[in-house]
């Protein structure tokens, strides 16, 4: 096989929720109007295209760049420099995909396969916002174009071809099913959502869109806390005033996932004396748990993780994981599509080059006046075929069986076996 030096290839490099720790990817959550200053130190220091997927769960650049190696190392030192962290620290937690690995990825996570709550209908509205903006910050070439574009097709018939979907609606309908059994119309009840998790953000949605009297956010970013307050709705606070809001809470919905608890048994004793008695629905959305079992021994205090809520909404696992492998065989399809369209767009590029490159040296032959038509077409078949011949004689001195490959290319091309067999019919 021929290898093209300096050929872009596609790359992925950024932290995700299997490869870092929450506390990493809070300090790197962009949000989207930091993106493009963000887009625009990447090109300084090399990066001339690329595409910045902010959420939750990861923060991850797709570029298409010629030189993995530096492009990696720009990436992760721009990484580390938001993060105030070395760079050895966060290459560590860093994750680094090239070539149809990378295709594959940005492909599962635009259909929400490679999310902590799989079907998240919000997943692809933040890929094609980061589209839009590295589009306004020019730093998306014809291939990034093409790759997202072709997500998107792919996520549209994940959603459209398998019940991968319907899974966090069914969740935030159980969630509202429940909030309604213990305290009554939503219309009076009272919600805090601590964290940023998305899974927790689709369940505070959904339950402010069915009329939630007030909702409060806290997360540790006070920035991030406000914007998703805005986002959902609600108003913000601060960590240092956790407690009252859990007091005037009737439903506490976590969504840190930062591998420790955020509430402890002391703490909601206190609360629910406080609040007399009066019960707390707490939904635990966080990947580890955020809520430590205990508390669902106290005297109404009701705790339900994701898996509780899964089980309500009558979702059978081995129908999930039958609709996980539908969904994962439509990636795999659409990729050999997406490879087989680029390829095919390749071949036309690399024979539009071949005719612009023949067109000179016919323009060449022609300049020199060359009269007779005989002497004219030799002198063009001896300069077309100059630099082959040339090339060939090499490869034969440097590797027989280089040679061999090659000419075998040759005459594949132009279908030089056909014209001998021809060549054999018409002497016999």
């Amino acid at each position: 096989m021929i290898a093209i030096i300096g050929h872009p290839q596609l790359l992925v490099v950024g932290v995700n929720q299997r490869s870092s720790s929450v506390s990493l990817r809070e300090r790197l959550f962009l949000e989207p109007e930091e993106i493009s200053d963000f887009l625009k130190t990447l090109h300084l220091a090399g990066i001339s295209n690329g595409c910045l997927i902010s959420t939750c769960d990861r923060v991850e650049i797709v570029s298409n760049h010629e030189n993995h190696d530096k492009a990696n190392e720009i990436i992760i030192n721009a990484l580390a420099a938001r993060a105030g962290f070395s760079v050895s620290a966060v290459a560590e937690e860093c994750v680094r995909l090239e070539g149809r690995e990378a295709v594959q990825h940005i492909f599962e996570v635009a259909a929400s396969l490679d999310s902590l709550v799989v079907g998240d209908p919000q997943v692809l509205g933040q890929v094609k916002v980061a589209h839009r903006i590295a589009h306004e910050t020019k730093m998306i070439d014809t291939t990034l174009n093409t790759l997202l574009e072709a997500s998107y097709h792919a996520a549209k018939r994940v959603r459209t071809e398998t019940a991968i979907g319907t899974r966090p609606v069914s969740i935030a309908a159980a969630a509202e099913s429940l909030t309604f059994n213990i305290h009554g119309q939503l219309s009076n009840v009272d919600a805090l959502i601590i964290g940023a998790g998305e899974m927790g953000e689709l369940i505070a949605q959904h339950l402010k869109n069915r009329s939630l009297r007030n909702l409060t956010v806290i997360t540790r970013i006070e920035a991030q806390a406000a914007t998703l307050a805005r986002r959902l709705g609600g108003h913000h606070a601060s960590f240092g005033e956790l407690e009252g809001c859990l007091r005037d809470s009737d439903v506490v919905i976590s969504a840190v996932g930062a591998g420790r608890h955020v509430l402890t048994r002391e703490l909601m004793e206190d609360v629910l004396q406080a609040r007399r008695r009066k019960p707390i629905f707490l939904i635990d959305t966080g990947v580890p748990a955020d809520i430590p079992p205990q508390i669902n021994e106290l005297d109404n205090a009701f705790v339900y993780d994701l898996c509780d809520l899964e089980n309500i909404a009558i979702e059978c696992r081995p129908g999930h994981d039958e609709e996980l492998i539908a969904a994962a065989q439509i990636i795999n399809d659409e990729v050999g599509r997406f490879y087989k369209a680029r390829d095919g767009r390749e071949a036309s590029a690399i024979v539009s080059a071949l005719r612009r490159h023949f067109e000179k040296i016919r323009e060449s032959v022609i300049a020199e006046n060359i009269i007779p038509s005989e002497e004219a077409t030799r002198l063009l078949v001896n300069r077309l075929l100059h630099s082959p011949s040339g090339r060939l004689r090499k490869i034969a001195e440097d590797d027989i069986e280089d040679l061999l490959r090659y000419e075998e290319t040759v005459r594949y091309l132009f279908s030089l076996n056909d014209l001998c067999k021809k060549n054999e019919e018409s002497e016999n």
